[in-house]
């Protein structure tokens, strides 16, 4: 009798363990590829140094439990760039949909083209996506320099480097078509929570990552006045690579910025392809101007202007 008994309680509790109530365990398949982007973050994440990561990866399972799939998995990436808390870090799924956490807005917004003195240049730089040295990319920077060809003369006084609305892509076609109004110098850097550095600049028609060429025109341009005075205009619609190019220019003599604060994401990001096709575009590095001042959230201008005043305060400036 005793036996029975014993018997139809291990059945009972079988009957209880295997409940609908009671989820799965989180699949082999599901655990190693959450692992997988865990350890990318763990590795090269910004905040490497300051996140508690058996907190953090408790935090992360505690959201996908039962998972059995790689899309199962979708909520814990989710939570895992939260908990970055760097609003710059990407996920990339096979289909090309993307799971992107930000708590900061980049309000673009349209910009009319300005009349300006012809003894002022202006020059409109803006986003670009797409390879750092196909046709399109050369295209692009091209169009940067042919905007500099066309005003330049012996009597400009200065430039003006609109910036506003431009919410980033990629940098080196950028800083190739400024560059002639930059200056060919390094004018700044990647820094990584180790203090890893690379730097960036321009030198003969090429925008270069420390010694390595990156975007490439040939026959580029020169200024007619060497070193001229640039009013740089910022406001919270320039964000990413369009905060290098504002970067780019701090530090630099003749320069002053102009409007209001930029979106904030003045960090680096590095693509890491995954095992199912995804990628992880990870913020691995603080940005730093040519000084090696590092950044992080918004650049504040030199000087505060409103959409209203901008184009007038930078006239008068360059004109002083």
């Amino acid at each position: 009798m005793k036996s029975k008994l014993l018997l139809y309680a291990f059945l009972i509790l079988s009957i209880i363990s295997c409940s609908d109530d009671d989820p799965p365990s989180i699949s082999p398949g599901a655990k190693n590829y959450l692992d997988e982007v865990l350890d990318l973050m763990q590795r090269n994440s910004i905040n490497k140094k300051t996140i508690d990561w058996s907190d953090f990866k408790s935090k992360v399972y505690a959201t996908v439990t039962g998972a059995q799939t790689i899309a199962d998995t979708y909520p814990g990436i989710a939570e895992a760039l939260r908990l970055l808390g760097d609003n710059h870090s990407i996920f990339t799924k096979p289909n090309g949909d993307v799971i992107y956490i930000r708590v900061i807005q980049c309000n673009a917004q349209a910009i009319v083209k300005p009349t300006i003195p012809k003894h002022i240049g202006y020059v409109k730089v803006n986003s670009f996506a797409g390879p750092s040295s196909d046709d399109a990319a050369i295209a692009f920077a091209r169009g940067i320099q042919n905007q500099i060809k066309s005003q330049d003369n012996a009597d400009i006084k200065g430039w003006i480097v609109d910036l506003r609305s431009n919410l980033g892509g990629n940098m080196w076609p950028m800083l190739a078509g400024i560059g002639p109004i930059l200056g060919e110098v390094v004018v700044g850097y990647f820094i990584d929570p180790d203090g890893n550095q690379e730097s960036w600049s321009y030198l003969d028609g090429a925008s270069k990552i420390t010694d390595a060429i990156v975007t490439q025109l040939n026959d580029p341009y020169e200024v007619i006045v060497a070193n001229p005075k640039v009013a740089v205009l910022l406001d919270n619609g320039v964000a990413s690579s369009g905060e290098v190019i504002a970067i780019c220019f701090i530090g630099r003599e003749n320069t002053k910025s102009f409007g209001s604060p930029t979106c904030g994401l003045s960090t680096a990001n590095q693509s890491f392809p995954l095992s199912d096709g995804s990628s992880l575009n990870l913020t691995v590095a603080h940005l730093a101007d040519r000084n090696k001042n590092t950044f992080g959230n918004a650049i504040l201008p030199d000087q505060a202007s409103t959409n209203a005043t901008i184009i007038q305060d930078a006239i008068t400036w360059i004109e002083d």
